[in-house]
């Protein structure tokens, strides 16, 4: 099967670009490894969503269901389930999905596929591995999504964006969240978070600080604080540790393209696989753009 346009993870980024791109009448095919269109924001069911974009403050939740209800009516081709295993130099994608591995044939491709988290190996901390370590987004998918408890006090590495909005979900579900520790000399994120999560909450911060040590037989039962600054230590006492140490774009499966480090000028990256965004509504507005853009390129030719 041949189409114009292959647009590579169904999140915010991948339905914007879909739904620009099918309005301009190309024949479109949107591959997403999930169940649901959505990404990341299904498991966002906080406000603070669509400020710019809508002008109003949503949940991400609902953020979703909006380019949801836009892109079923729309002349796209969806695969849900559907893994983009491989792109090649003519022009083809292997997916796998539902109906088994098929192959596809595309002019531009727009890899729309967002970022991972590092994890706690990507840091030099010394310890056991028990059960009980979490990256934030884990930890807020398996909380938000699948109603799962993590433990009852927790620490968290790292004062990302999503670090912090899980720190205000715990302790709004009655958790101990006993302190957020973080290198740097304040913390990271958007001030409207540290507004909305920490002050409003009084969660503990450690500042210039780190996690050099993990204990724990089977599950978490403590990790040690080092000052950065002072060499100083003490234990703090947990059961979970939640990692929100720094995002990843996710172009994996686009390595094979680049060569001497130029990608071809068929592919394209947008949101969170392009650079990490702070605010979804930017990342709907450049892939917005960058549909357009590469929809009149095509009708230029």
């Amino acid at each position: 099967m041949k189409y114009d346009i292959l647009i590579v993870g169904g999140g915010a980024a991948g339905m914007a670009a879909a739904i620009t791109s099918a309005e301009r009448g190309k024949k479109v095919v949107l591959a997403e490894r999930e169940s649901d269109l959505g990404g990341i924001l299904n498991q966002c069911i906080h406000y603070g969503f669509g400020l710019t974009y809508f002008h109003e403050d949503i949940t991400g939740t609902e953020y979703a269901a909006r380019f949801r209800k836009v892109i079923l009516d729309k002349n796209i081709e969806i695969m849900t389930d559907a893994d983009v295993i491989s792109i090649d130099e003519d022009r083809s994608a292997v997916i796998s999905g539902k109906n088994g591995i098929i192959k596809v044939f595309f002019d531009f491709c727009i890899m729309a596929s967002g970022c991972r988290e590092r994890s706690i190996g990507s840091v030099f901390t010394g310890g056991t591995r028990p059960a009980g370590i979490y990256t934030a987004g884990e930890a807020q998918k398996m909380i938000n999504l699948a109603h799962y408890d993590l433990g009852e006090r927790f620490v968290i590495l790292g004062s990302g964006n999503v670090g912090q909005i899980v720190a205000r979900r715990l302790k709004i579900l009655g958790k101990d969240v006993a302190a957020i520790i973080e290198r740097n000399e304040s913390l990271g994120g958007l001030n409207k978070n540290r507004h909305d999560c920490i002050e409003a909450y009084g969660i503990p911060v450690i500042l210039r600080s780190t996690v050099d040590m993990i204990y724990g037989e089977g599950r978490v039962s403590a990790v040690r604080i080092n000052n950065l600054d002072t060499g100083k230590t003490e234990i703090l006492k947990c059961d979970a540790l939640i990692t929100a140490i720094g995002l990843i774009p996710d172009r994996d499966v686009a390595e094979n393209l680049k060569k001497n480090g130029t990608y071809p000028d068929w592919l394209y990256f947008c949101g969170n696989c392009d650079n990490i965004h702070d605010m979804v509504d930017a990342v709907t507005m450049q892939a917005e753009k960058l549909a357009s853009d590469i929809c009149r390129l095509m009708e230029e030719r």
